[in-house]
C-alpha cells in the first residue's frame, strides 16, 4: 500500500505539471481525482481522509496564492483565470494530502525532520516542475520563499493529520 501511494502520487505530480506544460491543466486534474479517488477506496477511514484532503488543499492553495500574487511563481495553464492559482497545483494538493497518512507517515511526530524535509523537497518539485515547463521561479528569493513556505506547511500538515486521525479514533468509539 505504501508504494502504490507513492507511485501514485509520482503519477498524478508528473500528469499536472506535464499537462500544465503541455497546454491540458486538466489532465492532471483527471488523474488525481482518479489516484485519490482510488485512495479513498482503499482507506479504512474515508471520512478523515476526505476532512484532511480538504484541509491540505485549503492551506496548499492559498500558500500557492500567495506566491502567485507575489509574483515568486509563474504558472502555466491555469485553466481557468489567471489570477488564481491554476486548477492542477490545487489537484497536487489533494494528490499531496493521500501521502500523510501513508507514504509519509513516519515524519509524523518528527517535526524537525518534516521541517528539513518541507525545506529542501518543496523548491525541488518546483524547480523540477520549472524544468518541465509548468513554471517559472523568477530567481533565488522564489526558491527562499518556497522552502520557508515549506518547511512550515510540511510539519503542519503532518500535525493536522496526525491529530484528525487521533479526533476520529476517539470519537468514532
Amino acid at each position: 500500500m505504501l508504494l502504490a501511494n507513492f507511485l501514485l502520487f509520482q503519477l498524478a505530480w508528473f500528469a499536472c505539471v506535464a499537462g500544465a506544460a503541455y497546454g491540458m491543466p486538466w489532465l492532471g486534474v483527471s488523474v488525481t481525482l482518479m489516484t485519490t479517488a482510488w485512495h479513498l477506496y482503499q482507506s479504512k477511514r474515508a471520512k478523515p481522509e476526505m476532512l484532511l484532503m480538504f484541509g491540505v488543499l485549503l492551506i496548499g492553495a492559498s500558500f500557492d496564492q500567495i506566491m502567485l500574487l507575489s509574483e515568486l511563481v509563474t504558472y502555466q495553464q491555469h485553466g481557468w483565470s489567471t489570477s488564481l492559482v491554476p486548477v492542477w497545483i490545487m489537484a497536487l494538493w489533494l494528490a499531496f494530502a493521500s501521502t500523510l497518512n501513508l507514504s509519509l507517515a513516519w515524519m509524523q511526530g518528527r517535526y524537525l525532520m518534516a521541517t528539513v524535509f518541507g525545506a529542501s523537497g518543496g523548491p525541488l518539485a518546483y524547480f523540477g516542475a520549472q524544468n518541465i515547463g509548468a513554471v517559472t521561479l523568477p530567481g533565488s528569493a522564489s526558491y527562499i520563499a518556497l522552502s520557508i513556505g515549506w518547511a512550515i506547511i510540511t510539519p503542519a500538515l503532518l500535525y493536522l493529520a496526525k491529530h484528525i486521525n487521533r479526533w476520529h479514533t476517539e470519537h468514532s468509539a
